[in-house]
C-alpha cells in the first residue's frame, strides 16, 4: 500500500551537500518515490543552490506565508522541484533572512532558529496543502524537535492525528545544543514542562536529545553503530536515552546510489570497467597519476582517501603511519578533502615531505572523488567512529580495496581478507592506534605485492550488493509496524 512521508531534512543530493546525510536523503526518498510512495520533502531553499539547471516552480498558495518560530516572525515563500531520476517532489523553504548565507551551516546565533523554522514550516505546508502524512521523518538534529512538535504543537490538528514519527541519527556528534535562555523560541508554552529538565537546569537545551525522547521509532544508519551508540563510548551523552528507547531503536544500513557510483557507468569517468574486463581501471590510474604528476608504474599502489578532515574521520592515526610506510615502502597517494587546519597542515606537509609521490587537494571535487574511487588501489578509511559510511561501500564496487577500522558501518559492510580462504573484500583493523594503522597498511601492501590474492580481494568487494532496494525495504517494513501495518 502507497505510504505518505514527509521528509524533513538540512541536505539533499545535489541541492545541498556537505556530507552524507544528502547523499542518503536523496536516495532514500527517490526510492521510495520509485517503488510508488508519496515522498514530499522539506529543505531550506539556500540561496546557494544552482537554480540555472532545475525546473523550479513557485507553489502558488504558498507564497509570503507568515512562519511563526516562538516570539520571531518570518515570511517565507514555497518552491518545488523535482529530485533529478525522480518524481519525488522537493519543497524549497525560500526565506532568505534565514537561508541566504554563504555556508549550509553557521556558527551564527540563531543556528537553530534556522532549522526549527524549517521543522514548524513542513507542519505548516502540510496544513495548507491538507496533506496529511501518515509518516514524519525527521533527519538529525535540524529537524529532531519535529516529534515533539507532532505531540504538542500540532496535536489539535486532526491532519496529524494518524502520523507517527521517525527521527533518523546520521551523525550522534551533531546534537544542535543551544542555550536555556532561548527556551522560548521552541513556542511549546505550557508543554515546556516536556523539554529534558536536567538539560535546562544546566543551561541548555539538546535538540537531538528531544527527537530521541520522542520519535515513535528512531533509526540510524547500520546495525553495529545502532548497538555503539547505547554506550558511554559512543553515545555521546545520549547513550542513556536510547538505552531507555528499548527496541525503539533499530539500525538500517545505508544504501549506495549505484546510478552515481557504478564504474560500469560512472558519467565522471571517460572509461569505464566492471569485474569481467579491469583494464579500464589500470587506464584510468595512469591518466590520474599523469595529471597530478605522481611517479610511479602501473605495478606501484596508489592509496586514496575522500575526507571530512574531522577527529571522527581518525586522520590522526596517520600522523604518525604514514610517514613511516611511507618511508620505507612503494606507496603513492593522493587525498582529497577539508576540515581542521592541523589535519589540512599534516597532508600539506606529508606532500611537501614526499613530493611526487603525495598529492592533497584541499575541498571538494565531486568528479575528482570519483576518479579518486576508480583509480587507487586502495582507499584508506580509519575512523575513531562511522555510523555508516559510504565510501568504503563505493571502493569495494570500484574494486579499490578498503582499509577500514572495525567500527559502525565499516564493522558491517567490509570482511577482512583471509589468504587461507580466499574470503573477505577488505583490510579490517581493531585499535584506536598508530601501531595498528601501520598494520594494516602494511598488510595491504604485502597482500598487493600478491596479484593473485589481490585480484581476489578486488572481485569479492566488486560482488557486493549494498543497493537501495533492499535498504528501502526495511524502512517501509518500519513505517508499515508503526502504523499497525
Amino acid at each position: 500500500m502507497p505510504l505518505r512521508v514527509c521528509f524533513i531534512t538540512a541536505e539533499i543530493a545535489p541541492l545541498a551537500k556537505s556530507g552524507g546525510l544528502a547523499d542518503v536523503s536523496s536516495a532514500l526518498t527517490r526510492h521510495l518515490s520509485r517503488a510508488g510512495h508519496d515522498v514530499r520533502v522539506f529543505t531550506p531553499g539556500y540561496s546557494f543552490i544552482d537554480r540555472s539547471k532545475l525546473e523550479v516552480h513557485p507553489v502558488e498558495f504558498l507564497q509570503d506565508v507568515p512562519l511563526e518560530v516562538g516570539p520571531h516572525r518570518y515570511r517565507c515563500s514555497v518552491s518545488t522541484v523535482r529530485l533529478p531520476g525522480s518524481s519525488a517532489s522537493v519543497h524549497l523553504i525560500e526565506c532568505p533572512e534565514l537561508y541566504a548565507r554563504p555556508s549550509l551551516y553557521t556558527t551564527d546565533a540563531d543556528e537553530h532558529l534556522r532549522f526549527l523554522a524549517l521543522t514548524r514550516a513542513a507542519f505548516e505546508c502540510c496544513q495548507r496543502m491538507a496533506w496529511s502524512p501518515q509518516i514524519l521523518h525527521c533527519n538529525d538534529w535540524h529537524a529532531a524537535f519535529g516529534p515533539l512538535f507532532l505531540r504538542t504543537l500540532y496535536a489539535w490538528d486532526r491532519l496529524f492525528h494518524g502520523t507517527r514519527s521517525v527521527l533518523t541519527i546520521h551523525n550522534i556528534g551533531y546534537q544542535g545544543v543551544f542555550g536555556a535562555d532561548s527556551i522560548d523560541d521552541l513556542g511549546l508554552g505550557p508543554d515546556s514542562y516536556l523539554l529534558h529538565q536536567d538539560d535546562l537546569r544546566a543551561g541548555k537545551i539538546n535538540s537531538l536529545r528531544h527527537g530521541i525522547l520522542y520519535a515513535d521509532a528512531i533509526t540510524t544508519v547500520s546495525p553495529t553503530h545502532a548497538r555503539e551508540i547505547c554506550t558511554p563510548q559512543y553515545g555521546m551523552g545520549l547513550d542513556h536515552d536510547l538505552r531507555a528507547r528499548g527496541d525503539a531503536l533499530v539500525g538500517i544500513l545505508n544504501g549506495v546510489d549505484y546510478d552515481e557510483w557504478d564504474p560500469r557507468c560512472d558519467r565522471h569517468l571517460p572509461l569505464h570497467y566492471g569485474p569481467q574486463n579491469l583494464d579500464p581501471k589500470r587506464e584510468l590510474k595512469r591518466r590520474l597519476l599523469d595529471r597530478f604528476g605522481l611517479r610511479g608504474g602501473e605495478r606501484t599502489p596508489l592509496a586514496g582517501i575522500v575526507s571530512r578532515l574531522t577527529l571522527q574521520k581518525g586522520i590522526e592515526l596517520l600522523f604518525g603511519a604514514l610517514p613511516q610506510v611511507l618511508a620505507r615502502r612503494d606507496l603513492l597517494l593522493i587525498a582529497l578533502g577539508s576540515g581542521e587546519p592541523k589535519y589540512e597542515e599534516f597532508f600539506a606537509r606529508l606532500q611537501r615531505d614526499f613530493p611526487f609521490r603525495v598529492v592533497f587537494q584541499r575541498g571538494y571535487d565531486e568528479p575528482l572523488a570519483h576518479w579518486i574511487e576508480a583509480a587507487s588501489d586502495m582507499f584508506i578509511m580509519p575512523s575513531l567512529y562511522e555510523p555508516c559510511g559510504l565510501n568504503q561501500m563505493y571502493s569495494l564496487r570500484y574494486g579499490t580495496v578498503p582499509i577500514v577500522r572495525r567500527t559502525g558501518g565499516l564493522a558491517d559492510t567490509v570482511q577482512h581478507y583471509d589468504p587461507a580462504t580466499r574470503q573477505g573484500t577488505g583490510i579490517v583493523f581493531n585499535d584506536f592506534d598508530t601501531p595498528a594503522m601501520i598494520w594494516a597498511l602494511e598488510t595491504a601492501l604485502d597482500l598487493y605485492a600478491q596479484p593473485l590474492h589481490w585480484t581476489r580481494m578486488m572481485l569479492n568487494g566488486m560482488a557486493q550488493d549494498f543497493s537501495w532496494d533492499r535498504q528501502t525495504a526495511q524502512y517501509v517494513a518500519l513505517y508499515e509496524r508503526l502504523l499497525g501495518g
